[in-house]
């Protein structure tokens, strides 16, 4: 229960939803519950002589609202004739149906609006707590997972929040409405008939036990077949290089058939509840038949036969709110098991975050330091003691053997993660004492995975600043050497790129990235490998590009190829997490070190 509690505390301010869902209810609970009872006076009117008529319908005890209708009736009868009382039964049947339709309509409006208002702050809350989420978060999760809990989870759980709502109200009300008719018209047989409730409710909770069990792993295998779904798309061409198509098809429809199984169980059991309490509603109805039928034909004065007749008419109806109820307890467990996956995501707290009294970093003055930084992930130890002053105006250069720690270092200066040791000062501030989005807008990024939105090449250049002007964006696609290729496109800057940016080359996609990161105009450019996976025409391009966004700025380099970084102030050399070097490119040669060797290696390669 403290799960549905929370969950359904997305539904604030529920009042406003809840006060005219119940009144709209209340209404269409009764109209309905009084169509049926009209059956008894319809019948009266109908197939009996006025005489008995007349004496059946004067009554006291029943339900006086009923009883003073059937009253009214019988004085129509025997007044005016049963054509006239024909017509205002019909026409009170004709008037509370449309009532109780009318009501109806209303309450699921009311319903609905809640359902829509409880996914829209669930999606909310969620997608906001996702993006808030610190890098790290990312390589851990499986992408499809979290696609599985933002999209289809929350859809199972808004509906469950709702739909349990609606049953915890409206069905034990009609089933009270019912239960106070038949209690009017016999108190005997309605005892003995509603024993049936009970028995349905054991039956039916033996059959949803392991309901919450089969659809936690329901979802949890839809969220793995998203993101296999995913990875294939994102791999299409891997797979087909590798002649891998088949291979693939195969796992997936692998994972599909365990999911559809689990699925056809989980249903199965679902299902199995609705038939059970209408069978044992039947059963109970026959049961009221033969005795309740043995009374009328001896003649007894405890109920009518039209009494009788609606009596059955509304005890068949009791078994509709109860198989309601059973049909929720089945889906709250589906539900809730689909709320503790979403409400788990919603409660991972992000290990970035601001201080509570963090101040606004207004400008970049005079240096970035790092001060015995040591980072690791989880047991290993990726970066080690390091301390390095990068002063303002000045290009560094991270060089090094693969996996020693360069990437690392450099999603540590945008704050992307804390380190688990030292500090990192920006001006002589510690970091942990300056918001994580004064840091970041001092700071431009072009990695070597060149990202594009499928959006227009207009709008993938202006996402840093999306107030630029169309002069603006142009002034940055020169210097970032895009000009000319964007013009060629066949709707200019207002082309597509298609899923990240594939309309395009590599060294197409990266010019437009740097762009971006022109547009920004930081103090500060971290550049991570920016020409490692480009050809040789494109990566002069895009190198010239860089030198053009490098110049009277700050910048922090990670190097593939040695010869774009010689012209570099200081360069740093990193293995296994420590600096080994520090110096320029002529000190470094002339120390005859790691460096020197990672040079002549890249030498004798080219």
């Amino acid at each position: 229960m403290k799960t549905y509690f929370r969950l359904l505390s997305f539904a604030k301010p529920i009042e406003k939803f809840a006060i005219p869902y119940i009144i709209a209810t209340l209404l269409a609970v009764f109209f309905n519950t009084f169509n049926f009872t009209l059956l008894a006076p319809l019948l009266d009117t109908l197939f009996f002589d006025q005489s008995s008529a007349t004496g059946a319908m004067k009554v006291a005890g029943q339900w006086d609202l009923l009883a003073q209708f059937k009253n009214y009736i019988a004085s129509t009868v025997e007044h005016f004739g049963k054509e006239e009382a024909l017509k205002i039964v019909c026409a009170v049947i004709l008037a509370s149906v449309l009532l109780s339709n009318f009501f109806r309509y209303l309450s699921q409006r009311f319903m609905e609006d809640l359902r829509v208002h409880t996914l829209l702050n669930i999606r909310k809350t969620v997608f906001n707590n996702v993006m808030n989420m610190h890098i790290g978060f990312f390589n851990n999760e499986r992408k499809g997972d979290i696609i599985s809990k933002v999209s289809s989870d929350v859809q199972v759980v808004q509906f469950t929040v709702t739909n349990t709502l609606q049953v915890v109200f409206k069905e034990p009300l009609q089933l009270l409405f019912y239960v106070f008719v038949l209690f009017s018209i016999s108190v005997k047989l309605t005892l003995f008939s509603l024993l049936v409730i009970p028995v349905s409710g054991f039956i039916i909770s033996k059959i949803v036990k392991r309901l919450k069990e089969q659809a936690t792993a329901t979802h949890e295998s839809f969220a793995k077949m998203i993101g296999f779904l995913d990875e294939a798309l994102s791999g299409i061409k891997i797979v087909k290089a590798f002649n891998s198509t088949e291979r693939t098809k195969e796992k997936f429809h692998a994972e599909n058939q365990f999911y559809s199984n689990l699925n056809r169980k989980m249903v199965r059991r679902q299902q199995l509840a609705s038939p059970v309490s209408q069978s044992l509603g039947i059963f109970v109805i026959v049961i009221i038949v033969l005795y309740g039928g043995g009374l009328v034909l001896s003649g007894s004065k405890e109920f009518t036969a039209s009494d009788f007749i609606m009596y059955i008419a509304v005890f068949s109806q009791v078994m509709q709110p109860v198989k309601a109820i059973s049909d929720s307890f089945s889906g709250i467990h589906s539900g809730i098991a689909a709320g503790e996956r979403v409400l788990e995501l919603i409660d991972t707290e992000p290990q970035v975050v601001n201080k509570p009294d963090a101040i606004e970093l207004k400008e970049f003055k005079e240096s970035l330091t790092f001060e015995n930084v040591s980072f690791s992930y989880q047991d290993k130890v990726v970066l080690n003691n390091i301390s390095l002053t990068v002063p303002k105006g000045k290009t560094i250069a991270l060089v090094g053997p693969s996996g020693g720690g360069k990437s690392t270092l450099m999603d540590l200066i945008p704050r992307f993660h804390d380190p688990k040791s030292g500090v990192i000062k920006i001006d002589g501030l510690n970091y942990k004492d300056l918001t994580v989005e004064s840091i970041r807008s001092k700071m431009g990024i072009v990695n070597q995975e060149s990202f594009l939105f499928n959006d227009t090449i207009f709008n993938n250049i202006a996402f840093a600043n999306p107030d630029a002007t169309e002069e603006e964006v142009i002034t940055a696609a020169k210097i970032a050497n895009a000009h000319e290729f964007i013009l060629g496109q066949e709707q200019g800057y207002q082309t597509y790129v298609g899923d990240r940016g594939g309309r395009l080359s590599g060294g197409q996609r990266q010019r437009i990235c740097i762009a971006r990161a022109v547009l920004a105009n930081p103090p500060i450019m971290l550049l991570d490998e920016a020409t490692s996976a480009l050809d040789t025409e494109s990566e002069k391009l895009v190198q010239q590009a860089l030198n053009n966004l490098m110049q009277n700025r700050t910048s922090i380099v990670i190097a593939h190829r040695l010869s774009t970084i010689q012209h570099a102030d200081t360069i740093v050399v990193i293995e296994q997490g420590e600096i080994k070097e520090t110096g320029n490119h002529s000190e470094l040669m002339s120390h005859n070190g790691l460096y020197r060797r990672l040079i002549d290696m890249q030498a004798f390669t080219d």
